[in-house]
């Protein structure tokens, strides 16, 4: 089993720590990609036009000048790095050894910078949005899709993937439709359903610690994910169709 998670906005900058060391993150085919981003967010975060290229506003100027500096900022595991709605409610800190052991080998973190990470690679905290266009690589979501299909696609192999990532990550890289559920949350108020944004996050964290904190075998099909999923919430399973994987639909009532 596959988790794959979107980045968090928001990032906790390492107090102290080593400095980046590629060879040490998953995924080594990606080195080189990854340091021509390194130096395109660099240049492109020192420039007169920094803040309209990332797409941010002034109070994240801080986080733009350590663009500047990433290659020798102390860096933390990606699941410290990491935070907001759904990692809080994913809790890594408060799982238990086992299944810490468990996100470490099976959850995967889609980034505008490193590509794909695993939830242990130590990395600095970093401001870039899988939509920004940098001008060396051009739109960052297609540029890692060229880079990220071969080697994601022979680490998933024939694993379920669990797809808690946004539509914005998830154009980087497309995993085995008949293997891959993408999990979508929504509330029902007065029988009406609608989709959720600051709940799904939190209902993907939540889902996520649970497939990690689960006893026995761990799901290996949409259809053990679905029963996974009914333990804790009314939930349903719509087949693919064409390019589109699994859907796994979780339902939030009141």
């Amino acid at each position: 089993m596959l988790i794959l998670l979107p980045p968090s906005e928001g990032k906790t900058p390492a107090p102290t720590g080593a400095a980046l060391d590629l060879s040490r993150l998953h995924f080594p085919l990606l080195s080189e990609p990854r340091s021509l981003v390194l130096k395109a967010l660099a240049e492109a975060s020192s420039s007169g036009d920094a803040l309209s290229v990332l797409g941010v506003g002034a109070t994240l100027a801080p986080e733009v000048r350590r663009n500047t500096t990433l290659e020798t900022e102390p860096c933390a595991p990606a699941h410290r790095v990491y935070t907001g709605v759904l990692y809080d409610a994913l809790g890594y800190a408060t799982l238990s050894p086992t299944a810490q052991r468990r996100a470490d080998d099976a959850v995967l973190v889609m980034s505008a910078l490193w590509g794909a990470l695993g939830f242990a690679d130590p990395v600095p905290a970093y401001r870039l949005s899988m939509s920004v266009r940098l001008p060396e690589t051009g739109r960052l979501a297609a540029f890692w899709k060229q880079h990220l299909t071969g080697p994601l696609d022979e680490y998933a192999g024939n694993s379920l993937v669990v797809d808690c990532r946004s539509s914005t990550y998830a154009a980087a890289w497309s995993p085995d439709p008949r293997n891959t559920a993408a999990v979508n949350v929504f509330s029902v108020r007065n029988g009406e359903r609608k989709v959720v944004s600051h709940f799904a996050k939190h209902t993907r964290g939540e889902l996520a610690r649970h497939l990690l904190e689960r006893a026995g075998v761990e799901p290996a099909t949409p259809q053990e994910l679905l029963a996974a999923a009914q333990e804790k919430w009314d939930a349903e399973l719509v087949p693919p169709a064409g390019r589109k994987p699994y859907q796994l639909n979780v339902i939030l009532h009141g």
